[in-house]
């Protein structure tokens, strides 16, 4: 079984390649990790043909995790992020190191009219028997709540607020 995640976010009056910029952007990557709590972040960007690999390694505490979940990730729950950006379009895989399951899919930008619009397709696996299902419900969840929150910061970085 597996679980989708579908969020399209809108960026106002700006460009995709100024959208785009803020994936290499280790400042407003922390930024994105402070708004959001995580206890710690690190962004590491290689240039590639067409663009550039990136991978954003973020830690959250567990104290909002239900208890049947907390048992299975201990005391953090550290995620990496890889993203191959080509052009305005990114393949993103997820993991959480030593754990079962994965999270892959894709994030695309385009212009419409004066906004940029993000969209960002994810699909969740986990593969551990009978709770599976309540994790990736859980995992899809905070990584919707994530998206929402690096659209919330890149709107007010675009508009000069680096105090997001």
């Amino acid at each position: 079984m597996a679980k989708s995640i579908h969020e399209t976010l809108t960026y106002p009056g700006t460009t995709v390649d100024a959208v785009a910029a803020l994936a290499i952007d280790p400042e407003f990557r922390a930024a994105v990790a402070s708004y959001q709590h995580a206890i710690r972040s690190s962004l590491a960007v290689s240039p590639a043909p067409g663009g550039n690999d990136v991978t954003f390694e973020y830690a959250h505490g567990t104290e909002r995790v239900p208890s049947f979940a907390k048992k299975l990730v201990g005391e953090e729950i550290p995620i990496v992020q890889h993203e191959a950006w080509r052009g305005h379009a990114a393949d993103v895989l997820i993991t959480i190191p030593g754990k079962p399951g994965d999270m892959k899919g894709s994030i695309t930008l385009a212009q419409n009219g004066d906004d940029v619009v993000q969209t960002v397709d994810l699909t969740v696996k986990v593969g551990i028997p009978l709770i599976g299902g309540k994790i990736e419900d859980l995992i899809a969840g905070l990584l919707a709540k994530a998206a929402r929150a690096e659209n919330r910061v890149g709107v007010k970085w675009l508009a000069g607020d680096r105090n997001a």
